[in-house]
């Protein structure tokens, strides 16, 4: 299986084609202050450079059904990855092409697992440890275990991982959880809101190597 991978939080264009063909890059959007976040005039821009066969993907926290549609329609993002609340409200498509993230217990605490909403609602889910680590670029690592309990029991749901994932342990995330796609965001910088080549060059090797394994080759 092909992995998605998505990569959190970009600012500038100089990793687009490093991005594997099927995933996406994710903007921040409404987080004063936050280096990793961009206005929507500056998403627009960048998303005019995106290679073919790549997404763009927005991250927002509790947005409202204006700030939606907006980000929609007039930024021309493909999806919103939404932490927090959904409103009430939007229309079918509007909901379709959004990606809640479920809040999964950082591992050891021994908190239960989220609940995952209806797939004829969302066509993918996000898993990410519970706090507000998307303005930190998601640090900490969810529950593995839980996340691998979500997938198992939701066969053929898109589920994307985050949270803590970076070179050392990408290989052994895929292993335990297998998720349709991962998102790295934190561990991958040099400074935040600035992707390391290297850090994320080993993310990408480390997952063609785990899908070449799967194989059998």
């Amino acid at each position: 299986m092909k992995t998605a991978l998505l990569l959190v939080g970009v600012t500038t264009p100089e990793r687009f084609a490093e991005i594997p063909e099927g995933g996406a890059a994710v903007f921040l959007v409404g987080f004063p202050g936050n280096p990793r976040s961009l206005e929507p005039d500056r998403i627009a821009a960048l998303i005019g450079e995106l290679p073919n066969g790549i997404e763009a993907w927005g991250a927002v926290r509790d947005p409202t059904p204006e700030r939606i549609r907006h980000l929609y329609e007039e930024v021309g993002l493909d999806r919103l990855l939404v932490y927090g609340r959904i409103p009430e409200g939007l229309e079918f498509l509007e909901i379709h092409h959004l990606v809640p993230s479920l809040p999964v217990p950082v591992a050891g605490s021994g908190g239960a697992a989220p609940a995952v909403p209806p797939a004829e609602d969302y066509a993918r889910l996000h898993l990410d440890a519970v706090g507000p680590g998307l303005e930190q670029g998601s640090p900490e690592r969810p529950d593995w275990e839980i996340c691998a309990r979500l997938v198992d029991a939701h066969p053929g749901r898109k589920f994307t991982l985050g949270g803590g994932i970076g070179p050392e342990n990408v290989a052994e995330a895929l292993a335990t959880v297998r998720p349709w796609g991962v998102s790295v965001g934190a561990s991958v910088e040099s400074a935040p809101g600035r992707i390391d080549p290297d850090r994320f060059g080993a993310v990408r090797a480390a997952i063609e190597a785990s899908e070449a394994a799967a194989r059998g080759g």
